[in-house]
């Protein structure tokens, strides 16, 4: 038992991170002092908007979660209470939960509405955020 104890010690989980918004306005996009979106991390990100009676939302919840401990240090996954806050919701015009924004460090956020597959968000992080194929995929239009 004590193996077991130390060894969940030293496992360290990277938990994702609850969002308000005053965290949105300093760590994301502060909307009321610039006009044109300009995220401010130095990673990718996600918004996971979400609400505690929602059960697609308790079906992503553990998939967000694994999202952040896999790509810790290269991704951030927030969180977003919809029924705490109902302003930042709002903003994004979320009218069904669970819905994802997906925030590259340069260009236009994506928002993909319902819960999907690990694999799918996995996907969406290589190519939209990441830019993983992305590349390739131009040079070989290139050569055709």
């Amino acid at each position: 038992m004590l193996y077991l104890c130390n060894s969940l010690k030293n496992n360290k989980i990277m938990p994702t991170i609850e969002l308000t918004l005053q965290k949105f306005k300093d760590e994301i996009f502060d909307y009321e002092n610039e006009k044109e979106w300009k995220y401010k991390g130095d990673v990718p990100a996600i918004v996971d908007f979400w609400a505690d009676w929602c059960q697609p939302c308790k079906m992503v919840a553990p998939i967000m979660e694994n999202l952040s401990n896999k790509y810790e240090g290269k991704l951030k996954v927030y969180k977003v209470d919809t029924e705490k806050e109902r302003e930042l919701a709002g903003m994004f015009g979320i009218r069904s939960i669970p819905s994802i924004l997906f925030i590259p460090v340069e260009g236009t956020p994506m928002m993909q509405p319902g819960a999907l597959p690990e694999n799918i968000y996995d996907e969406i992080i290589t190519k939209e955020l990441f830019k993983e194929g992305k590349e390739e995929e131009k040079q070989e239009d290139k050569k055709a």
